[in-house]
């Protein structure tokens, strides 16, 4: 099932950690083992009557739980659609079970569920979690700071739990791989990226007649619904044009598993191969449509965040390597070196400078199902990703990227007479030609503000 968290009003992911996280320190029934737990849960999208929630379930005791069932209460919400387990609801008591897959939980790891949910008066978070019949919250109370506001849905895709846009120092040394390490690549190891062409386009806007309706009612949809959308100046489309034609990744390895220089480099190769397909669908006979500057966008890989190094088996200095700095419980790349958080283009923080600076993460958390996406990156499960390098469409990626560039989820409503797209999460399974045109009409809508 695919799914797009991280679009805050629609694309901000609230986290809720520290009002929500809780550690088990009674003593567990006679009958059961140590199962020490915490609860992360997030609304990670809300509109009227509706919301998206993810729930990351953490282990925090020394011995794995195997066959978890995760139960809680809501208030006025009632789940639709559920992902990473399998879920019950009665009245507001709700159930869910593992898959085959996330079965057991392993010491200090965790495992994510996504849903869909309508909402009625309100949308209280709740605060009565039990994992296997054990209270998860200790009494605390989580507080309410972590609801979206019904009344504004803004464009930008903030993310909350980590640092704001002010450019901060760099991690230390214990963090990140040392500056004297890690060197410019040599030509022979990472051939630097071909030059991105550009091209006088045609101009003009002209979709197909039967189109134009629920194009302009997306775009309707956009305007009314957008708290941001002509100020917000970190679309994908400001970071190609930032970059002269060009993207710099950072891989957040949230996993364990090991990473070959083999896998690496299909990792580099799939995600290339993905993100060409939205820009290529601003083409027309090879040249790009209505203004588009670019036949092709380089993308390019510059660092891998991890926990620990160890977990990376490569020794050449290919790629900047961060390890344990941590935000939003996962590996991230320096701060200084990217653009969500130094929006000013200014990367004299960065160790490398600007020639190290990354645009986007590509996120790949361990048994995550569904997706997200925002002018951050894309995140989705590692082992999902990992399993479909050699697929022709990845799908939940591409929707994320979707969300990067703008463009809208549909949890509540469609336009009228097209059901299946790759913005309508689970209809679709590749860019459709309603997808290519609501992609070519937010350029249409933005382009002038790149003088185009």
């Amino acid at each position: 099932m695919m799914a797009n968290p991280k679009r805050g009003g629609r694309l901000v992911m609230i986290m809720v950690m520290l009002g929500l996280v809780w550690t088990q320190s009674q003593k567990p029934a006679q009958a059961q083992t140590s199962s020490a737990c915490s609860i992360s849960y997030s609304i990670v999208r809300q509109w009227q009557g509706g919301f998206q929630g993810d729930i990351v379930i953490r282990n925090t005791g020394t011995s794995p739980i195997n066959n978890w069932t995760l139960t809680w209460s809501f208030n006025n919400q009632v789940i639709s659609q559920l992902w990473g387990g399998n879920y019950s609801q009665t009245g507001t008591a709700v159930s869910v079970s593992n898959m085959a897959w996330n079965g057991t939980i392993a010491s200090n790891s965790s495992v994510s569920l996504g849903f869909i949910a309508s909402w009625m008066g309100s949308n209280p978070i709740p605060s009565n979690f039990q994992l296997n019949g054990i209270a998860c919250n200790g009494g605390i109370t989580p507080t309410a700071t972590g609801v979206v506001p019904t009344a504004t849905r803004t464009p930008a895709p903030t993310v909350t739990a980590i640092p704001t846009a002010t450019r901060t120092p760099a991690p230390s040394a214990t963090a990140v791989v040392p500056t004297a390490t890690r060197t410019p690549v040599p030509s022979a190891t990472r051939t630097p990226a071909p030059t991105a062409t550009r091209t006088p386009a045609p101009t003009g806007w002209n979709p197909p007649s039967n189109l134009v309706t629920p194009l302009n009612e997306v775009w309707q949809h956009v305007e009314s619904t957008y708290g941001n959308l002509y100020g917000f100046r970190n679309y994908g489309w400001d970071q190609v044009i930032a970059g002269n034609g060009s993207i710099n990744y950072c891989v957040r390895w949230d996993s364990d598993a090991p990473v070959s220089a083999a896998l690496r480099d299909q990792i580099h190769a799939s995600l290339a191969r993905q993100f060409k397909k939205w820009m290529d669908a601003m083409l027309d006979n090879g040249q790009g449509t209505n203004g588009w500057p670019y036949t092709n966008v380089n993308i390019k890989v510059v660092g891998w965040a991890v926990r620990d190094r160890n977990t990376l088996q490569w020794s050449d200095n290919s790629f900047d390597i961060y390890v344990n700095n941590i935000a939003e419980n996962a590996p991230q790349c320096a701060p200084p070196c990217g653009r969500f958080f130094n929006q000013d283009g200014d990367y004299s923080d960065c160790p490398g400078g600007f020639d190290h600076h990354y645009d986007m993460s590509l996120w790949l958390t361990k048994g995550m199902a569904g997706g997200a996406g925002g002018d951050w990156g894309q995140r989705v499960g590692s082992e999902y990703f990992v399993n479909n390098l050699n697929s022709e469409n990845i799908h939940i990626f591409l929707h994320e990227v979707g969300n990067t560039f703008g463009l809208d989820d549909f949890y509540d409503w469609t336009p009228t007479g097209i059901n299946s797209f790759i913005m309508n999460a689970g209809s679709a399974s590749q860019i459709t030609d309603f997808d290519k045109w609501m992609l070519r009409d937010f350029w249409r809508h933005l382009k002038n503000r790149y003088g185009y």
